[in-house]
């Protein structure tokens, strides 16, 4: 006996299933986070918690009714379902929230970092909130009208949902007002508007920087070096995803820090990053601008290795992380050791850092020789400890905190695990620094010294959040917080007067990235009228 056939049914009915599921399950994260906040033990919490799932739903339905046309409107749906349904895992897994920067990240990041993040779990949530509904979505029948009915249809759709939201916010003006004013990170939680939000944002909003690079530092030049002296050569280490609390360098209790200590490096305990993720940070680090101005910016210009460069230096910037250098190396000789093939470094897709030392000097004999002979400036971006596949960053011999965590998915480890697997990974980058080290001792041809700063922080867990991308205002400090770390060889140091025993008298000065592009200038000793000596984080140890 045949089966009847499925009845079809309005498209104002098919906007509204799934208009309710999204607001209400898609929201997962955002009801926790009220929860968390006590607002929902409050004598009318869960009256604004229903509000607030009303007002979603009714502005979907709103949004939705517009596209309600037969070749958008299942498409949009499916579409909606997913980016829902992946938000909603990744807010509740990491803590993070949806905002321009997290939408920026996302597209910028590299399919080995993606593959990090995949999950059992996540392949669940994606087959119960979205796939299973996008099925029922696909397979349902629908009843379109004529174009003209279904236009009016759809426009008596949308104000019938902007009302029903304007009628919910008018009902509950008071209580929502003063909470989006106490916890404003909420409105990143609203699901799915926040996607949408920060998609257009991204695509098409924010500041649009305009015009074409603007040269910087033109007027840039370094003197060579006196008859009998030798040039200066500057590994500038880019850390990944360094937490600067846990570094045994600076006080943490764990020594995770033994051959920075040996070699006798200073550091600065109180350094600040301009953003809480690479592609924020990056760009801003290398301005001469500093974060205030980078973010009002009006035109993009030229970096601190473009000044460099200007003033006559050989300049190389060596990648080992596939996410690249985020448009900052675009001018100057660069190398990606992130595809290596060397056996003793890479394995599984992916190298060790110590792969930024491998060949390095046949790469600086490559630079032209008359820049060299002025001086040498290497970048070595680091892989780092970059999460949430923290396990993956150190080698076996370096994994001196056991038991690690080795799932993507980090809440299902334990709290120690979890800090042992990213101890791990900063145990190994001071392996990495350490050689780093050693090698410019060895280049006795050269005044050597090495400079490690990291992007951004990192959360582990603290307060349920995890990883990092955080809007700055609302990140807390173990994202912001930043290892700045300074070994100048004994050279280096007679010629500069800038000595680590008076860094180490500085260790607690306040220094942000906005110090870096005129502290490298310094070190470099690059006369330009870019430079400002109050921003140079070296100034006070002496002349340069």
């Amino acid at each position: 006996m045949a089966l009847p056939p499925r009845r079809a049914v309005a498209p104002s009915a098919l906007v509204a299933v799934p208009s309710l599921w999204m607001a209400l399950a898609g929201n997962a994260p955002l009801w926790r986070a009220l929860q968390a906040r006590g607002l929902l033990e409050a004598k009318s919490g869960w009256l604004l918690a229903a509000t607030l799932a009303g007002m979603l739903a009714a502005g979907l339905f709103a949004l939705l009714s517009l596209l309600a046309w037969r070749p958008a409107l299942k498409p949009v749906l499916v579409l909606l379902l997913f980016a829902s349904a992946l938000a909603a895992h990744f807010m509740w897994t990491y803590g993070i929230v949806i905002d321009s920067s997290m939408a920026a990240n996302t597209l910028q990041t590299d399919w080995r970092e993606a593959l990090g993040l995949l999950s059992p779990r996540l392949f669940m949530v994606v087959l119960l909130a979205a796939a299973l509904p996008s099925w029922l979505v696909w397979r349902l029948p629908v009843a379109h009208r004529p174009w003209k009915q279904q236009a009016l249809r759809n426009a008596a759709g949308s104000v019938g949902g902007v009302a029903v939201l304007a009628g919910l916010l008018l009902l509950s003006f008071q209580p929502l007002a003063s909470t989006m004013r106490n916890h404003k990170d909420l409105r990143y939680l609203m699901n799915p508007f926040n996607t949408l939000y920060a998609a257009g944002q991204t695509a098409f909003g924010g500041k649009r920087v305009k015009g074409k690079l603007a040269p910087l530092g033109l007027d840039a030049h370094v003197a060579a070096p006196a008859p009998g002296s030798r040039p200066r050569l500057l590994l500038l280490v880019l850390g990944e995803t360094g937490r600067s609390g846990n570094f045994g360098i600076n006080d943490y209790a764990r020594d995770t820090t033994p051959e920075l200590a040996r070699a006798g490096a200073a550091t600065f305990r109180n350094a600040w990053s301009c953003g809480t993720s690479t592609a924020a940070s990056v760009p801003c680090m290398f301005s001469n601008l500093g974060r205030a101005g980078f973010t009002a910016r009006a035109q993009d210009s030229e970096n601190l290795l473009d000044v460099l460069q200007h003033a006559g230096l050989a300049v190389l910037w060596i990648d080992n992380q596939a996410g690249g250098c985020k448009g900052v190396c675009d001018r100057i000789p660069t190398a990606d050791t992130s595809r290596g093939k060397d056996p003793r470094y890479c394995a599984d897709g992916e190298c060790h850092d110590e792969i930024l030392l491998a060949g390095l000097d046949e790469r600086i004999a490559a630079l032209p020789e008359a820049r060299r002979r002025l001086g040498v400036v290497v970048v070595m971006h680091q892989m780092g400890s970059h999460g949430p596949g923290y396990a993956q960053r150190s080698p076996p011999a370096f994994k001196r905190f056991l038991p690690e965590c080795t799932s993507s998915h980090l809440p299902d480890c334990g709290q120690e695990e979890l800090r042992n697997a990213y101890d791990n990974t900063i145990a190994y980058t001071d392996h990495v620094l350490g050689s780093a080290i050693g090698w410019l001792q060895r280049r006795t041809d050269y005044d050597g010294a090495l400079l490690y700063v990291a992007d951004h922080g990192e959360s582990l867990g603290e307060k349920n959040l995890y990883l990092h991308g955080l809007p700055y205002a609302l990140a807390p400090d173990v994202q912001k917080h930043v290892p700045w770390i300074t070994w100048l060889s004994p050279s280096f140091q007679q010629r500069t007067g800038v000595t680590l025993a008076c860094l180490r008298r500085q260790a607690d000065a306040h220094v942000t990235h906005d110090n870096l592009f005129h502290s490298v200038l310094g070190l470099m000793q690059v006369a330009t009228s870019t430079y400002r000596l109050a921003l140079d984080a070296y100034a006070g140890c002496g002349p340069h």
